[in-house]
């Protein structure tokens, strides 16, 4: 592969999502080619079975059912869409992606990290993310902001106590300290602004590093 698979990760409301639209836009500006993308999601079938699995009528959704569609959705994602853009050499910024699964399903759920891990290699094979940035804010905020934005999509995971969202951050913090070197932190309390300038500061930082990304 020669292009950079970059996502981005947090708890909800923590605002990834409008600071990937935004340096999806900085970056093409600066020459790069960008390609933006979601999961669950981001093609056809990965988009049906996101329905299934945040649809908040499916309050009866197994565990390990939940884990294993996330799962079917990534596979599909990743050979669709994801890969070939990559093998053209196109940045990927993708609004999560593994690290997700082992957060929601496997710390938050009980499921495990390891055996999240274990159910998501058969999908993956291998193919990791070349940075993630994590935007770090108390949960209790994120969902503050959740239920002031009258715009934002409701699904089943906002249906969940905050017990639950505090446990995807534990989950969260524990893939930082295992994973120091793809796993970057960017303070997301603080102005939509400031932490758009640290998300592309840290991206330009990480392709520095690596002798730069193709434009």
């Amino acid at each position: 592969m020669s292009g950079y698979f970059i996502t981005f990760e947090g708890v909800e409301g923590a605002g990834k999502t409008s600071v990937l639209q935004a340096l999806t836009n900085t970056l093409t500006e600066m020459g790069y080619e960008v390609l933006t993308t979601r999961e669950p999601g981001g093609i056809d079938i990965a988009e049906q079975i996101r329905n299934i699995i945040l649809d908040p009528v499916n309050t009866k959704m197994e565990e390990r059912t939940e884990a294993l569609l996330y799962a079917a959705a990534r596979r599909q994602h990743l050979v669709e869409k994801v890969l070939p853009a990559l093998q053209q050499g196109k940045i990927v910024l993708c609004d999560r992606f593994i690290d997700s699964s082992l957060a929601y399903q496997g710390h938050a759920r009980g499921l495990g990290i390891e055996e999240v891990y274990e159910i998501n290699q058969f999908a993956i094979k291998d193919i990791m993310p070349n940075l993630t940035l994590l935007f770090d804010i108390d949960p209790k905020k994120g969902l503050e902001r959740i239920a002031a934005n009258k715009d934002r999509e409701r699904n089943r995971l906002d249906l969940e106590r905050l017990d639950f969202h505090q446990r995807v951050y534990e989950g969260y913090n524990i893939l930082h300290d295992r994973f120091p070197n793809r796993i970057q932190k960017i303070n997301a309390d603080q102005a939509l602004a400031a932490v758009e300038k640290s998300a592309l500061d840290c991206i330009l930082a990480y392709f520095k590093k690596q002798g730069g990304a193709g434009k």
